[in-house]
């Protein structure tokens, strides 16, 4: 994609403008910038005071006049404001690495999207700084992304598992034959992982352990050799401090349901293409 935009001074970004994390990527460099979208902003005035790496640390520990915010929901832009300083931010931590004199963003966004979430993506790049903004469905992206023949006469299936929401898609021929996105990703996975420990345990826990659990000994099926993690948080019966040991085994269990519904939508998949494809497939 990034090979139609040449030339000292005709440059051009890709971004891939996550729930949970944001993307960038140059031409010959790759990615660039991989940082958290999460925006931290003075509750009084709403001005930012911390973008990415440096606002995720502050989720679930900061004051009572400051918020840390997620300015995306299930792949789209929640907040135009936080959003559109957000990208300011990320395109300006790359910029200043190059030359930059017209810049073309490219923006993965979600299958499927309407004409107003996209217009919502294409206002924040340009007010970010954006002279062109041009955008890609997801699945398309991912396929590139990861080597898959998109442009061959067979074809491909892509499972993008996002931080809102799950996009199955199978591509042939530069296009895509069949898509659908569900609304289940890594943000699900974790507040599934925080109500069974809850429920389970009588021990409340934060986002960002919740995201270490399903790193550390998250699993979609068993293990060979299962695994355990300490995990601390507050007692909701007594109001203290407390750790417990959990296994890799209650924590595919408190995801089941969330993988069961991705499992769902790739047999719904296979199922609605033609019978050439399928066997491209299996």
């Amino acid at each position: 994609m990034l090979k139609r935009f040449p030339g000292l001074f005709n440059q051009a970004i890709g971004i891939d403008l996550g729930t949970a994390n944001t993307l960038v990527f140059l031409k010959d460099r790759g990615v660039v910038l991989r940082e958290p979208s999460v925006v931290a902003i003075r509750s009084s005035t709403r001005k930012p005071i911390a973008v990415g790496n440096e606002a995720k640390l502050m989720l679930g520990r900061t004051p009572g006049d400051i918020q840390a915010l997620r300015p995306m929901k299930d792949g789209v832009i929640a907040d135009f404001e936080i959003s559109e300083h957000m990208l300011r931010y990320f395109i300006g931590k790359v910029a200043r690495k190059s030359v930059f004199t017209n810049l073309t963003v490219v923006v993965a966004v979600p299958y499927g999207i309407t004409a107003v979430e996209r217009r919502a993506v294409m206002d924040s790049a340009y007010r970010a700084g954006a002279d062109d903004v041009i955008t890609i469905p997801e699945p398309v992206a991912s396929a590139i992304g990861v080597g898959l023949p998109v442009e061959e006469p067979a074809g491909s299936m892509i499972v993008d598992i996002g931080g809102g929401t799950t996009e199955v898609a199978v591509i042939s021929l530069g296009g895509i034959v069949y898509a659908r996105s569900i609304r289940v990703g890594g943000d699900e996975f974790d507040s599934s992982i925080i109500k069974y420990i809850k429920n389970s345990y009588n021990l409340i826990i934060g986002e960002r352990t919740a995201e270490e659990i399903k790193i550390k000994i998250g699993s979609a099926y068993a293990l060979e050799q299962e695994m355990t993690y300490e995990v601390r948080g507050r007692d909701s019966v007594t109001g203290l401090p407390r750790a417990l040991h959990l296994t890799s085994q209650e924590v595919r269990e408190a995801m089941a349901d969330n993988i069961n519904q991705i499992i769902e939508a790739i047999k719904g998949s296979l199922e609605r293409i033609p019978p050439e494809l399928s066997a491209d497939l299996v």
